[in-house]
């Protein structure tokens, strides 16, 4: 479980293996979520990141009218975290849920600021993953305000081609911003066969 953990940190940045262990090896937790429990809630402040060694999380918020509005997926090998809670120490305005049985690799937040600030390799780590976290962001919105739900759904396939089977179509719809009718209606579509005209 901890050798994909390693593996996925070295296609980022290549750490030797004994640092890596110098700063995590005592330090992780595993830890098992079933489908539906929490990595983190709404009001609560973030003090760890979690390695996805298996299964899909996603991330969402409450609408003013309640509804839940989902802003993110975390699958196998990504890392997941409430990242403005975290960094700031403050409470997280977001939800974490298991979608489905999840075994994940946690690190606190002080063990990673102690390799931020002992290790010029573990910092550079850190400023990577925040610069491809701000990347995915401001795509994400970007996407909103841009693309229209046929190209945010075209975009979503692209980039998570195996989203369909691990996320229920509901979820999908949320985070595309549109209504899980309308999704069923765009698949439908996009899958009939086009007509050539000779």
């Amino acid at each position: 479980m901890y050798s994909k953990f390693r593996s996925r940190v070295q296609k980022i940045l290549a750490i030797p293996d004994t640092e890596c262990d110098a700063f995590f090896s005592s330090e992780k937790k595993f830890r098992n979520l079933k489908a539906k429990e929490y990595l983190i809630r709404e009001n609560e402040t973030c003090h760890e990141v979690a390695f996805v060694n298996s299964g899909v999380l996603r991330m969402y918020y409450l609408s003013p009218a309640g509804k839940e509005i989902n802003t993110m997926f975390f699958f196998e090998n990504d890392f997941a975290t409430s990242f403005q809670s975290m960094l700031l120490q403050k409470p997280s305005r977001y939800f974490i849920q298991a979608l489905e049985d999840c075994e994940l690799i946690t690190v606190a937040y002080d063990t990673l600021q102690n390799a931020y600030d002992h290790s010029h390799l573990w910092n550079k780590f850190g400023r990577i993953i925040a610069e491809k976290s701000y990347i995915i962001s401001e795509k994400r919105i970007e996407n909103l305000l841009f693309l229209d739900a046929e190209e945010r759904y075209l975009n979503l396939v692209k980039t998570y081609p195996k989203v369909f089977e691990q996320v229920p179509l509901y979820h999908i719809a949320s985070y595309l911003g549109i209504e899980r009718e309308s999704l069923s209606r765009l698949r439908k579509k996009l899958s009939q066969p086009k007509t050539i005209v000779t």
